[in-house]
């Protein structure tokens, strides 16, 4: 890259640190589509409060980050005004990294002119950088999630478990990277979408990846019962993406049908829900077994679509995660059109948000509108990636010629 090109990073960096800083984050705090009840910045802070005074923050039902960000930010990292907007800069600095790397492994160059465009992409995401003002952990979960692909691409296979054992902890439907993941660390990051062929490795070199992963988990599920003195952490944070306690108002699509559900049918429904997001793991996988990366990024686009406690940074993660697949970039289908529906949902969001909860005009109703046209928007463009990851195996047609099957 040119000169001004390795500036353009640092420039972006210091950009955000100013943003960061400006009086508009602390409005931001509050905003459930920015920070869900397991993400919240402010919730945060109330649980390392009650923790520096001897008091359970899990005995109520506030507090439900994991035990590690409770024990980080409680001794090694204190939150405060000045420091806090510093290290989520830091967080999102690190994940732009991350993304220009698992570019580079991608197209096997040691620099290239589009790294900043990959950076500015993601540093500069509304989806991204609106959560991160915000302060929502959800930037960090973003952040652990770009160094496990990171490092299943350079082939670091315990650093990349242990960065997905660190996110699960605070995330449990992240634990659906874990396959694509362990897969990931036995092949190849090069794009093979265009020539396609099967896996030649055998499915039994997993078998020590899971082990690792799990007994990864297992030392950091110990760790946090340590630091809480009891196993209470569990139900609040793991159990809450299982039974949804909290149905505080988020762009996800889950909290108003079990807000009018009756409690007799919620069992059966919680589990409908939550296995429903199991059973795209093996399609795609199995579908995408010459390129497990862009399965995983395509289960990222699951997870942001259906996931149970999501923020604007879930798909903003995944809309950044496009960067890195310019090939099929001829091969989407209707990308103006989902554009276009996300733009919508962007302007319905805050203001049905606002007629209901500030305004007083509206009702759940009008939100959860606009939550089902930002959901259409997800799923359209999750759509039109896996067609476009298919599609790039044929490549152009002739004239007279047409797609009738994948």
């Amino acid at each position: 890259m040119d000169s001004d090109a390795d500036l353009a990073f640092p420039a972006l960096v210091a950009a955000r640190l100013l943003l960061a800083f400006a009086p508009l984050p602390e409005a931001l705090k509050h905003d459930q589509q920015l920070s869900s009840p397991l993400t919240s910045y402010s919730r945060l802070r109330e649980g390392i409060y009650l923790f520096k005074h001897g008091i359970d923050p899990y005995s109520g039902g506030a507090f439900r980050h994991s035990p590690l960000l409770l024990s980080l930010f409680s001794t090694v990292l204190p939150l405060t005004p000045y420091t806090s907007p510093i290290v989520w800069t830091a967080v999102d600095t690190i994940a732009a990294w991350a993304l220009v790397r698992i570019w580079r492994l991608r197209t096997g160059a040691k620099k290239t002119s589009r790294d900043r465009q990959i950076a500015a992409l993601y540093l500069l995401n509304p989806y991204i950088l609106l959560p991160s003002l915000a302060l929502s952990t959800s930037s960090i979960e973003n952040m652990l999630c770009l160094l496990a692909l990171l490092f299943a691409c350079r082939g670091r296979t315990s650093a990349s478990l242990f960065a997905l054992a660190c996110l699960v902890q605070s995330s449990l439907p992240s634990l659906l990277l874990l396959v694509p993941l362990m897969f990931l660390n036995i092949t190849r990051p090069v794009s093979r979408l265009a020539l396609p062929k099967p896996f030649e490795g055998s499915a039994k070199q997993t078998i020590p990846l899971l082990l690792e992963f799990f007994g990864y988990s297992t030392l950091l599920t110990i760790a946090s019962a340590v630091v809480c003195g009891n196993w209470l952490w569990v139900e609040k944070t793991w159990g809450a993406s299982l039974t949804l306690p909290d149905l505080t108002p988020n762009p996800g699509l889950w909290w108003y049908f079990f807000t009018e559900m009756f409690d007799h049918f919620r069992p059966f429904f919680l589990m409908v829900f939550s296995v429903h997001l199991l059973i795209y793991v093996a399609p795609l996988c199995i579908k995408f077994q010459h390129d497990f990366l862009y399965a995983a990024f395509l289960l990222i686009g699951v997870l942001a679509t259906f996931k149970p406690y999501p923020t604007l940074s879930d798909p903003g993660l995944f809309f950044s995660l496009f960067s890195i697949f310019p090939e099929i970039y001829p091969y989407l289908r209707h990308p103006i059109v989902t554009a276009l529906i996300h733009l919508h949902a962007s302007l319905l969001l805050p203001l049905f948000n606002s007629l209901w909860l500030e305004q007083g005009t509206g009702n759940a109703n009008f939100f959860y509108a606009s939550t089902l046209v930002f959901g259409m928007g997800n799923g359209a463009a999750l759509l039109d990636a896996i067609w476009a990851g298919l599609r790039a195996a044929i490549g152009e047609l002739k004239e007279g010629y047409e797609v009738v099957q994948e």
